[in-house]
């Protein structure tokens, strides 16, 4: 069985950009339907809200600017770290240098209709 099926449930890791922070929230299985619906975490330092990055995210030094540019990147493409336990979310680029390629390897994962808006944002 899976590590968080098993032994959960766990906390989620919610990651703020702007501030290079991380804070662990109550677990989806731990909230009701109507509250999992309404959740939105807002960073406490900024305010923002808050991004859902999965139990397997280990954030960088908040120093590291490089390394958090590359996980918003990810984000934003939709490459979270989230997993039941048993693998790991699978391979992510370790450098921000490695991201473009690693997109463009990725995106035949996506749907033609995430491409075309892709496509759309960019021209905007």
């Amino acid at each position: 069985m899976c590590r968080y099926g098993m032994y959960g449930p766990y906390k989620d890791i919610y990651a703020c950009f702007s501030c290079r922070k991380v804070f662990k929230q109550t677990s989806n299985h731990e909230l009701t339907h109507i509250e999992r619906a309404n959740r939105q975490y807002k960073c406490p330092q900024c305010g923002e809200v808050m991004n859902n990055m999965g139990h397997d995210f280990q954030a960088p030094k908040q120093k590291d600017i490089r390394q958090w540019k590359k996980v918003e990147i990810l984000y934003a493409h939709g490459f979270s770290y989230h997993s039941c336990g048993c693998g790991g979310p699978g391979y992510r680029p370790a450098e921000l240098s490695e991201v473009e390629s690693f997109l463009e390897a990725n995106q035949a994962f996506k749907t033609e209709g995430e491409i075309l808006l892709e496509k759309l944002s960019v021209k905007a």
